[in-house]
């Protein structure tokens, strides 16, 4: 192992490292936002919805995510816009955890007893309200764990900005690889920046659900 490989090329380092995170923050919002509207479609009482919520979560979830980043990288092409790296593979980086985390979700609102939406229908809220301030709440405690998961998977799966030259981490590590030609040196480097993000993130989330739990 050659440390002089950290410190010569910190700063490169550091600029993917910054470009993981500003992508990861801004997909993990987004699919969160995302997932949780898919997840109401999906057990919405109309048809239309259910069916858009259903269609999205299966064709999403069964087509691999370099795909989904390659169709918003080169498909907006088509109507004479044009996605840089960063951009293109965050969006899809958004849509394609979005349909896991809907899923999630889903599962959170299935086990919040009918009761729950009936007492908040009869009391006066509309169906949207009920959702808001009284469902959901309640499913999010629920699936905690799996969302973690999800937001953990979410800040590896970044990585795949770097085939769209995303400017990520892992964009970084290859022009340092080839100015060095220390393959593993470079990448066991990369792996330490990853793990400086996701165990402190698995650490909250296990607070985040014990102190829910009480």
């Amino acid at each position: 192992m050659q440390f002089s490989i950290l410190t010569d090329y910190f700063g490169t380092y550091m600029e993917g490292f910054r470009g993981t995170i500003l992508s990861s923050l801004l997909a993990l919002a987004g699919s969160f936002l995302l997932g949780t509207l898919i997840a109401v479609f999906r057990i919405s009482t109309a048809r239309g919805l259910r069916w858009f919520g259903t269609g999205y979560v299966e064709f999403i979830r069964n087509i691999p995510l370099l795909l989904v980043v390659y169709i918003f990288y080169y498909g907006p092409s088509a109507f004479g816009l044009s996605l840089d790296g960063f951009t293109a593979g965050t969006i899809g980086l958004t849509v394609y955890t979005s349909a896991f985390i809907a899923e999630a979700i889903r599962a959170g609102i299935a086990a919040v007893p009918k009761g729950q939406t009936e007492a908040a229908r009869s009391s006066g809220l509309t169906y949207v309200q009920a959702m808001i301030h009284v469902v959901l709440p309640q499913a999010i405690k629920l699936v905690i764990p799996p969302l973690g998961n999800q937001f953990i998977n979410l800040i590896k799966n970044s990585s795949v900005l770097t085939i769209v030259a995303g400017l990520d981490l892992m964009y970084f590590a290859d022009i340092v690889n080839s100015d060095t030609f220390r393959t593993f040196d470079t990448y066991v480097f990369v792996a330490l920046f990853y793990l400086v993000l996701t165990l402190p993130l698995s650490y909250v989330m296990r607070v985040w659900e014990r102190r829910l739990q009480r």
